[in-house]
């Protein structure tokens, strides 16, 4: 479809206005950032791979009642997604132990938590994102108690459903990122899944080997991450059986 007005570019999407009043298109890029964007590289393919396990995971969800942005898949980079007001908070939801919380709290990495843990931390790329409590949310207005209970809500459905896709597919959900947006249908405020979810945004390791299946590959220098992202994509039936790793459009319509 024609390229319309960019609204937005982040680190791996770029927002342009849709065919629709209230909608926008979302491209996927190929670039690939860690550590607040001090480390870049181009990945050829992961925009295409992103794009396909974003639509295969929001589909998933909105089949089981988990509200999302997604509309529906336009080409191999491209989604037409409803348009929504981001709240400005990263939703973290963490099963096992990785990442920064083994840093902050010395609980080793691979630790599995008692039960599913939920961060927040405040959208600002300036200031590194930092981890926010409740308190702060509701004091300075960027959500109110009920939408802090609705978000809570749907964060733990998308976990139990992400937690056994990948338990299928013998992967380990350790972690994952997600945002919420707000939309309106007349004076009705709804909070629905927006942004994205794909290797990009969680932590996969194999069960079997503990191999990461995410962008700790590309952060920590662990080997090919397109290789990895294909290797998701691979088990989740998204790509045939016999491909490899994807640099030119090859994926199933």
């Amino acid at each position: 479809m024609a390229r319309r007005k960019k609204v937005y570019e982040g680190k791996a999407k770029i927002l342009y206005e849709g065919p629709e009043p209230g909608t926008l298109v979302q491209y996927f890029k190929d670039d690939a950032t860690a550590f607040n964007a001090q480390k870049k590289d181009v990945i050829d393919g992961k925009g295409v791979l992103n794009n396909r396990l974003s639509e295969f995971f929001m589909v998933g969800l909105g089949q089981i009642g988990v509200p999302t942005h997604f509309i529906k898949r336009l080409n191999m980079r491209e989604q037409l997604i409803r348009q929504v007001e981001i709240i400005p908070l990263e939703v973290i939801v963490r099963n096992v132990a990785a990442g920064t919380l083994s840093a902050r709290l010395g609980i080793e990495e691979g630790t599995p938590l008692p039960r599913p843990i939920i961060e927040f931390c405040y959208k600002d790329d300036k200031l590194g994102d930092p981890l926010v409590a409740e308190e702060h949310i509701l004091a300075f207005g960027w959500a109110t108690q009920q939408d802090l209970d609705d978000i809570i809500a749907l964060s733990l459905r998308v976990n139990d459903f992400m937690t056994g896709c990948m338990l299928a597919v013998g992967i380990k959900l350790v972690d994952f990122k997600i945002e919420i947006g707000r939309v309106w249908d007349n004076d009705y405020q709804r909070l629905i899944l927006a942004d994205e979810i794909s290797p990009d945004s969680c932590r996969l390791w194999d069960i079997e080997t503990g191999k990461k299946l995410d962008k700790d590959v590309f952060r920590r220098d662990l080997g090919s991450l397109a290789d990895a992202y294909t290797e998701v994509a691979r088990r989740l039936g998204v790509l045939p059986t016999n491909s490899g790793p994807v640099t030119r459009p090859t994926l199933i319509n």
